[in-house]
């Protein structure tokens, strides 16, 4: 029998209570504890963890006189059955729920500000009936938690427990107003402006130097840890920004803003921001609407 087919075996002998007993027990550490949470007796969590081990074939808690600890393989199927038993009570109170739930959107600061709103109108307006909730920081959202059902990161996530679609690739070029673009004739003449620096952008002025076999400066002026403030501050002539073309489009289209070097020197390229959700939950159908609308908005080929 093959080990997936020998796992589905083993679940059908188990029993939804004895389920709920072992998070209880395991979170705890204690089946006293499981006990008065579940209103049972301590001998019966003790009976109903065992005839789970039985059952699954493995041992869940060490034993000794004075305590129950998880074992490994105790730890590692707690944190299953507590997500199990997380999506099972989502499903009940959706299932319940006179309205549809909100969608709610977790952005990066500056895309959520820069690219996602001046857009949103549109999506509002297409899907009027989608409840909206929208929140914006540098704080990975934490699904965990149940507070979001999507979010556009800024930099490439770590977490296994999270789908992650790359976002267009961005270009980083100097920027800067029409009037101070008058004077800027070569890479060289960077050295005599004010160069503006976005302390959180993982490339900056130093890489775009260096890739267009220049010595960077030593010395930035203007610092910020917002890139929609340090493309504001190029707007309003304070100096040149190293930014993505993505988040100063509207500015660039307005002529807010130009690029004055970039047919002269090498863009930067990467791939900035990631739209994640968590791949263990049931699907918020809005979530799904606003997903193939944003990857389309951005002609990202949606994954299946």
């Amino acid at each position: 029998m093959s080990e997936q087919n020998s796992s589905i075996q083993a679940l059908r002998r188990v029993p939804l209570s004895s389920l709920r007993v072992f998070e209880s027990a395991g979170r705890s550490g204690s089946f006293n504890q499981a006990a008065n949470e579940l209103g049972i007796s301590s001998s019966a969590v003790s009976h109903s963890i065992r005839k789970l081990e039985e059952a699954i074939g493995l041992q869940l808690f060490e034993r000794t006189t004075r305590e129950v600890n998880l074992t490994p393989k105790g730890r590692l199927l707690l944190e299953h059955v507590q997500r199990g038993l997380d999506e099972m009570q989502r499903g009940f109170a959706l299932a319940n729920a006179e309205e549809p739930p909100p969608l709610r959107l977790h952005t990066a600061p500056s895309f959520g500000m820069l690219w996602l709103m001046p857009r949103l109108p549109r999506f509002v307006r297409a899907h009027p009936s989608i409840d909206l909730r929208f929140s914006a920081n540098t704080d990975y959202a934490q699904f965990e938690n149940d507070d979001f059902d999507l979010d556009v990161v800024y930099g490439e996530p770590r977490s296994a427990l999270n789908e992650k679609v790359p976002l267009a690739v961005e270009h980083l070029t100097p920027l800067c107003s029409p009037a101070l673009a008058e004077r800027i004739h070569s890479p060289q003449d960077l050295y005599d402006h004010t160069l503006i620096q976005c302390d959180v952008q993982m490339l900056q002025w130093k890489g775009w130097f260096e890739a267009n076999h220049l010595m960077p400066p030593h010395h930035y002026a203007l610092r910020f840890d917002r890139s929609h403030m340090a493309i504001a501050a190029a707007v309003n002539g304070m100096g040149v920004v190293l930014e993505s073309t993505l988040l100063a489009e509207r500015d660039l289209a307005a002529g807010n803003l130009v690029a004055p070097l970039r047919s002269m020197t090498h863009d930067i390229q990467y791939i900035g921001h990631y739209l994640v959700y968590p791949k263990r939950r049931t699907r918020h159908e809005g979530a799904e609407v606003f997903r193939k609308w944003l990857l389309d908005e951005l002609g990202v080929r949606a994954p299946l």
